[in-house]
């Protein structure tokens, strides 16, 4: 997975390509770890990600629930594969997907 991060006063784009999988989640998870204190706007961009696994899922909900107490979560650019995996599960209930 590859990974380009723009923090910009409050807001923080994360920018995704390739898989979000057992392997890769823990690079991501260290890098919210690492960026999230003053955040009020997350926001990723899926527009590059191919693949979404469960462990991927689990990281989303809990920056969603970090943002829920601090600011807001957007998730841009969902493609059709990932868009599924999102009503499968339901979290396509309690994201905010544009």
């Amino acid at each position: 997975m590859k990974m380009k991060k723009e923090r910009e006063d409050g807001k923080l784009l994360i920018l995704l390509e390739g898989r979000l999988d057992t392997s890769t989640v823990p690079q991501l998870e260290a890098e919210l770890k690492d960026s999230m204190e003053g955040i009020t706007e997350l926001v990723f961009d899926f527009a590059g990600l191919t693949y979404l696994s469960s462990a991927g899922l689990r990281l989303i909900l809990l920056a969603q629930k970090t943002m829920s107490r601090q600011g807001s979560m957007v998730i841009k650019n969902v493609n059709s594969i990932v868009m599924e995996i999102f009503t499968i599960t339901g979290f396509a209930d309690i994201l905010t997907i544009e």
